[in-house]
């Protein structure tokens, strides 16, 4: 009999530590990877495989459960298509998709760890790769950000809610048209989540625009705005850069 998930148990709590643990390990050895192009490398590709490996390891989940659908498991979710878009990044090293991915990556990535939309507990394999995939879709961005030193910039969150509402628009009609719910655009999830406190349908897509640009906003200013002017104010003469 399966373990129903059960949001902020012990396994989701060590699951979010993981998520912080692996951020801090990336972090410390960031300026020993970007003297090592090798080891930069390697590490790029690890991610982008993992992260390859963790889609398929879903797809042949459903298939052999008998679950999968054209209306429940076609990779149309928003953390889905930033799975992909983030394989792409870091195969090709795209500065373009790194400024989406950055907010909408992480954004996504963050709200679905935390408020998971996930039926099965610890220690069922979905469990494993919610988890994980959703962590690696973190990694990869902030990879790029503390390995490679891209930084998104503040017309980064318009192209960022350009493409958050150009997805939306082509998921709701592939929504309309497969009579599901891909990026909960017909109907909330029926787990908790954070769009409970957002009120009803049409309502709470509404609201998501809105938190969306803050949550952005707020990124940039925690990543980059505010670390580089604590380091000019340190030092006025200096040539001012972000320390993250």
């Amino acid at each position: 009999m399966n373990n129903p998930f059960v949001l902020f148990s012990s396994s989701h709590l060590l699951a979010l530590l993981l998520l912080v643990a692996a951020s801090f390990l990336l972090f410390s050895i960031r300026r020993r990877l970007q003297r090592a192009p090798r080891g930069k490398a390697i590490l790029r590709g690890t991610l982008a495989f993992l992260l390859s490996g963790s889609e398929g390891v879903l797809d042949i989940w459903n298939i052999v459960s008998g679950t999968w659908s054209p209306r429940y498991t076609l990779p149309l979710e928003l953390c889905s298509l930033t799975l992909l878009l983030s394989i792409i990044m870091l195969l090709t090293k795209s500065r373009l998709l790194y400024e989406v991915l950055f907010f909408a990556g992480i954004g996504g990535a963050l709200q679905a760890l935390i408020t998971p939309n996930l039926a099965f507990g610890f220690p069922h394999i979905r469990f494993y790769q919610f988890f994980i995939v959703h962590i690696l879709i973190i990694l990869a961005s902030l990879y790029m950000t503390w390995i490679e030193n891209y930084k998104p910039t503040w017309k980064s969150i318009g192209l960022t809610m350009i493409f958050l509402n150009l997805a939306a628009l082509l998921v709701g009609i592939t929504d309309y048209y497969l009579d599901a719910n891909y990026m909960f655009l017909m109907h909330k999830p029926s787990t908790a989540s954070i769009l409970d406190w957002l009120g009803p349908y049409p309502l709470y897509l509404l609201a998501e625009e809105g938190i969306a640009l803050l949550i952005f906003t707020v990124m940039q200013l925690l990543f980059f705005v505010l670390p580089e002017k604590m380091f000019r104010t340190g030092n006025s003469r200096g040539r001012g850069h972000s320390a993250m």
